[in-house]
């Protein structure tokens, strides 16, 4: 990591795990525009190891985050939005300065495509035929 962020090495680190994990989970998090900066490197170093998609990929995103939720959730909702991106999985958008302490701060935000849902024919027709017999039982009454 390039600056200490005025920590420790074992708290700075501890801290790292901690906003990856919360980026995974939220997919944006408010924080300080320092520590934005190295958590930007931080996951998008993780994210491209991962896209490997195997069980070495899989063990060391576990041995790094602190939450089993956060790396099922890279593997099955995260990397498959990732498939047509090289790579700036990460964006860091400047605010404002903080009010108690003036802290200039930042959001981080995982810059994917968003989930989207198939629907298959089959299942609008169905839609279609229930719409259809809602209205006939309604005339009906």
């Amino acid at each position: 990591m390039s600056n200490s962020l005025s920590r420790k090495v074992g708290h700075r680190k501890s801290m790292m795990r901690n906003l990856v994990s919360s980026l995974i989970l939220y997919e944006e998090i408010k924080t300080t525009q320092a520590k934005a900066k190295e958590l930007k490197s931080v996951a998008e170093r993780l994210l491209q190891k991962s896209r490997s998609n195997d069980l070495i990929a899989r063990r060391r995103l576990l041995g790094y985050l602190f939450d089993k939720n956060a790396v099922s959730k890279v593997f099955e909702n995260i990397l498959p939005r990732l498939k047509d991106i090289k790579t700036g999985f990460v964006r860091v958008y400047k605010l404002g300065p903080r009010l108690g302490d003036g802290a200039q701060m930042a959001i981080v935000k995982l810059d994917i495509a968003p989930e989207v849902k198939e629907i298959k024919k089959e299942d609008k027709k169905e839609e279609k035929k229930d719409a259809k017999k809602e209205t006939d039982s309604k005339t009906a009454k």
